[in-house]
């Protein structure tokens, strides 16, 4: 049973589904359970359970009755990331911008935050904030 997970809401579904279905396997261990490019929806799983899921925008928007709202501000800080633990920082990273991310921060060790701390930002298609880390 899925305790708690995270579904992103996407316009660009398939770019995002490409890219996901790219990097999960191999950072995280999760596989498509469900969905395919067209979407609506789709789901990576690891263990029976949810890592992530992604989910069409317009079809939220739709069922809560929020289609004239812009999909975002124009200009906000992040109120969300997803973050990854990974092996080996800069090679995530690589993996993650041969399959469309784009780097927010690039990789560095971050003593401030832990003494072994090593992470990099990036953007996914859509502009989610993830965070790649090692310690």
């Amino acid at each position: 049973m899925d305790a708690l997970y995270t579904r992103l809401l996407v316009s660009r579904f398939a770019e995002c589904f490409a890219f996901y279905r790219a990097v999960l396997p191999p950072l995280t261990g999760a596989a498509l359970a469900k969905g395919e490019a067209a979407g609506p929806y789709a789901n990576w799983e690891a263990d029976g359970r949810t890592v992530l899921a992604l989910y069409d925008r317009a079809m939220m928007a739709a069922a809560l009755g929020t289609e004239r709202l812009p999909p975002r501000p124009p200009a906000a800080q992040d109120s969300a990331m997803l973050a990854v633990r990974v092996t080996d920082v800069d090679e995530a990273l690589a993996l993650c911008l041969r399959r469309g991310a784009r780097v927010a921060a690039e990789a560095t060790d971050r003593p401030a935050w832990g003494p072994t701390l090593r992470t990099a930002h990036l953007r996914d298609p859509e502009g989610h904030l993830i965070e790649l880390q090692s310690y």
